[in-house]
């Protein structure tokens, strides 16, 4: 059993555990970081295949999006930043233990590439980005239409899910907003003038 073996078992079983992880953990948090995890393992299995470009792809686009996503919905529910932050030290070994477990996949890859383990490398004007858009575009451009208009339905039907009319909700009209005129929206009342009223002073008052 060679290096990449013994490379692609290990990478396997953490992306593997790390993705049941995701799903089995209650935390958010962790199940983020096993998340990142599992990319990280995956992005190092198509770097054993020589596939840099989906492997820089998966951890720029997927982690730093997963990330910010989760963020992001971290502050739309408005959960307590405080509370938040009290559980800090407490996920601090499980991040540590995810970041050595990261640090030391990235190790091992470049001991594979000082001791020579793998199959044969390319040749030195190997373009991996070049050969996938060959092989998209040439032996599966129909798979890839169908994956596109897939998604082209998919963002659709989100958008009409997000404007659906929901009695609970208030929505608004942009045209009706559009077509709005001053003349809507003020109003001018003409009022008779008030007259004056003179108070008269009590019988009495001021007679000597």
């Amino acid at each position: 059993m060679n290096l990449p073996v013994i490379l692609f078992w290990f990478y396997g079983i953490v992306l593997i555990a790390a993705a049941l992880a995701v799903v089995l953990v209650r935390n958010p948090v962790h199940a983020a970081l096993f998340l990142v995890l599992s990319f990280f393992s995956a992005a190092a299995l198509w770097l054993l295949l020589y596939a840099e470009f989906l492997a820089l792809t998966l951890v720029l686009v997927y982690v730093g999006a997963v990330m910010v996503l989760f963020l992001f919905v971290v502050m739309m529910l408005d959960i307590n930043l405080d509370r938040l932050r009290q559980g800090f030290w407490r996920n601090l070994p499980l991040a540590l233990a995810v970041g050595v477990l990261m640090a030391a996949e990235m190790v091992t890859l470049l001991l594979r590439n000082v001791t020579g383990g793998g199959g044969p490398a390319p040749g030195p004007d190997y373009s991996n980005t070049r050969a996938l858009g060959e092989v998209i575009y040439t032996d599966y451009v129909f798979p890839f239409e169908v994956a596109a208009v897939i998604l082209l339905v998919a963002i659709v039907a989100a958008i009409a899910l997000t404007l659906r009319t929901r009695k609970e909700t208030k929505y608004q009209d942009p045209a009706e907003q559009l077509s709005a005129r001053p003349g809507d929206r003020l109003r001018i009342v003409k009022m008779a003038p008030e007259t004056t009223i003179t108070r008269e002073a009590p019988k009495g008052e001021g007679a000597e």
